[in-house]
């Protein structure tokens, strides 16, 4: 718990830190499917968005597809399992970009964070966000700091009473302030998520 003796030295977290997070920030596999998981998850609570990504595990028989399987999968059933028309067309883009890019686990494992955002952005459909989200609960990284994700400004502004800034002074605000955190940023967003009581929601432009 060598995250919750760093962070409480930030005195205003520290008050809203009663013990450890209950997110276990860890490594899975099938980081692909992970990531199309991101994208059916958008905009959606987090109870819906588990209903349907069981229904399109329920497609490849419970298991996690390779992404010529999903490439191959027609529309029509994706569709039919709740995504829009618009998250069809992600979630193929998302297969065909892993296809020939040789996208794995071992791959992404081995490079940066900054790396991987500059990777995974060039998909149509994904935005810097859901790659912060993919690093800390698919990759495992503990050292994420999502400066766009709505729960995280809302809760820092009021910790940190930052209300009448701008949005360029408050956003150097915000980094400075993560900057402390770290190397244990994405636990830092933890609390926060937890002192909103949201689910990590992008902020909208």
């Amino acid at each position: 718990m060598e995250y919750i003796e760093h962070l409480s030295k930030d005195k205003k977290l520290a008050a809203f830190i009663n013990g450890p997070v209950h997110e276990r920030i860890q490594p899975h596999k099938n980081i692909p499917v992970q990531l199309i998981g991101s994208i059916m998850s958008q905009q959606l609570s987090t109870k819906v968005a588990d209903v349907i990504y069981k229904r399109f595990l329920a497609l490849y028989n419970d298991k996690p597809p390779k992404p010529q399987q999903i490439i191959d999968t027609p529309n029509e059933m994706l569709r039919a399992i709740g995504l829009s028309n618009a998250k069809v067309n992600y979630v193929k883009n998302v297969a065909v970009f892993c296809m020939e890019h040789k996208v794995t686990d071992k791959k992404l494992h081995a490079m940066s964070n900054e790396d991987i955002i500059a990777l995974l952005t060039q998909i149509k459909g994904v935005g810097k966000w859901t790659v912060e989200m993919l690093l800390m609960f698919a990759l495992g990284r503990e050292d994420v700091f999502s400066i766009d994700d709505y729960g995280v400004r809302s809760a820092m502004i009021k910790i940190y009473k930052l209300e009448k800034l701008d949005k360029k002074k408050l956003n150097e605000r915000l980094l400075k302030i993560s900057g402390k955190w770290s190397p244990y940023r994405t636990y830092g967003c933890l609390y926060c998520w937890h002192l909103k009581d949201n689910a990590p929601v992008v902020e909208k432009a």
